[in-house]
């Protein structure tokens, strides 16, 4: 398959999950304000929208995939704004937020006031049962921590919190944190890439605690100095936006409507489903128009002997693939990539009838320590994070499994895996009611893992792709895991492969 038109350039995206398609929908629109040019949009499996996924079963929303997206990190609002669904956005039940912490066999609250590891209240770090007096006193001393002169560039999470606050602070609280986020380990995680704004506070100030409050101080003031919004449609939460935005936002409806609205603004013949490529080969290029006598245009060979030619290729697919197809051009870069860990997941979700939540403690879930032994990482009490996920009465429980801490869950049968989950339920909540239905969904290898030493390996790779003109990444493997990091990194790199051949002379600066 290859283009009629000659005067029109052809930019592909391979993969088809959030990434993709936040691309393809950028070169969509893109091409519909008249730039010269096609996009199409590869994908291996028979479905788009990767590891987004809902399911709607007896007036539950059940995820099977991601749930929610950071208010912090625009993008994925933006975009949801952006595709008409600004109406639909929600956001987490803040006034009900409470996090436990798995301690000793029994659940703790996290103490009021921690900004993910940081403290920013005395009371309640004092009288937490999670943190020994020694840790206490850590985290007093740490408010005269002086600025970092280490210049020697990362660390891993572990060490990281450990210097800052002490060992009880990492096991009880940020290790099992990071887990329930990352699905890692934080002795193997960069603290660079990982936490990168309290990477750069130590270097600024010394101690996070100084830092973080004084952040928090210039937002309360900047807040004060800005009129409250009125429209409702600005956080999609109604009458009454003045209050402090959620720290989650999702669809009423789940994330799929995203990625559902993204494919219905895309051109149905440019979608093609069940294409696996096997190989990227190069060519001289020779369209019309052509004034870079060093471009090159793309032959994507893909299963079943099809093949399309293109002038430029988003590659938004983990990095093992990315690694397959790029190596013929650079084996360094292929290295590179390949050498990206990943993680894997699973969720299991279980539907509650009405009395359900009565037996379950207030709050948002619960988080497990690995020194609890413990299969189960953590616990979601979804109907209470976000309105619209269970029927009036009725609970939803999501819990997650595997990580690096334990792969080999996944290869369970589900059942096996459901029993697992209620077993440690009853143990841990002691809550042993019978599910009216569950549902699990395993996501192998889906994590990147961005280990100490990331962000060294990102300029390494970012450096050896400007040498392959036409070639682009995105995804979650290179800066940030969560859906909005997606679109961005999806949307840049789709502006780049415009921007590659649009007279600009350079190409543009990786998306950071």
């Amino acid at each position: 398959m290859t283009s009629n038109d000659k005067s029109r350039r052809r930019i592909a995206v391979v993969g088809g999950g959030v990434s993709g398609l936040a691309a393809a929908y950028t070169l969509a629109l893109a091409r519909q304000a008249g730039a010269p040019i096609e996009e199409l949009l590869l994908e291996a499996r028979d479905r788009l929208g990767g590891v987004i996924r809902t399911e709607k079963v007896e007036g539950f929303v059940i995820e099977a995939g991601p749930d929610s997206f950071l208010e912090q990190k625009p993008e994925a609002a933006a975009l949801c704004r952006e595709l008409g669904l600004g109406d639909a956005l929600i956001g987490s039940n803040d006034q009900e937020r409470r996090t436990y912490i798995l301690y000793r066999g029994r659940l703790v609250p996290l103490p009021d006031g921690l900004l993910l590891l940081v403290p920013t209240r005395v009371w309640p770090m004092v009288t937490t049962p999670l943190l020994p007096l020694r840790s206490k006193l850590a985290i007093a001393a740490e408010w005269f921590a002086s600025p970092s002169n280490n210049n020697s560039g990362d660390e891993s999470v572990a060490s990281f919190v450990r210097r800052h606050f002490g060992d009880a602070m990492l096991e009880n609280i940020a290790d099992p944190l990071l887990a329930g986020v990352y699905g890692g380990d934080s002795a193997a995680l960069s603290v660079r890439s990982v936490l990168p704004r309290f990477w750069d506070m130590e270097k600024k100030h010394g101690s996070l605690t100084r830092a973080t409050l004084r952040a928090m101080r210039e937002r309360r003031k900047r807040d004060r100095q800005t009129p409250a919004p009125t429209d409702a449609d600005e956080l999609g939460q109604g009458v009454g936006a003045a209050k402090p935005p959620p720290l989650f936002m999702t669809l009423r409806e789940g994330l799929e409507q995203m990625t559902s609205r993204l494919v219905e603004q895309l051109d149905e013949s440019r979608l093609l489903l069940g294409q696996r490529v096997e190989a990227i080969e190069s060519f001289a290029g020779d369209s019309a128009g052509e004034s870079d006598s060093g471009s090159r245009r793309y032959v994507i060979r893909c299963s079943g002997n099809l093949t399309y030619e293109a002038d430029a290729v988003v590659l938004a697919m983990p990095t093992g693939e990315c690694s397959r197809l790029l190596a013929p051009f650079d084996p360094t870069l292929g290295e590179l990539l390949q050498n990206i860990p990943y993680s894997s997941s699973m969720t299991v979700s279980l539907a509650y009838g009405v009395g359900a939540r009565e037996a379950l403690p207030p709050g948002f879930g619960f988080l497990v320590p690995r020194k609890e032994n413990r299969r189960m990482l953590a616990c979601t009490f979804v109907h209470t994070k976000f309105s619209h996920r269970a029927p009036a009465g009725k609970a939803l429980l999501r819990c997650f499994l595997g990580g690096s801490r334990d792969p080999e869950v996944l290869n369970l049968p589900d059942a096996e895996v459901v029993a697992l989950a209620r077993k440690e339920l009853q143990q841990i909540l002691n809550f042993s009611a019978e599910p009216l239905f569950w549902r699990v969904y395993r996501w192998p290898f889906s994590m990147a893992q961005y280990v100490v030493g990331h962000a060294s390996r990102m300029t390494q790779i970012q450096t050896r792709l400007e040498n392959l003109p036409g070639l682009f990444l995105a995804g979650n493997a290179y800066s940030g895991i969560g859906i909005s990091d997606c679109v961005r990194t999806g949307r840049a790199a789709a502006q780049r492969a415009l921007g590659a051949w649009a007279g600009s002379g350079r190409r543009a600066a990786d998306d950071r």
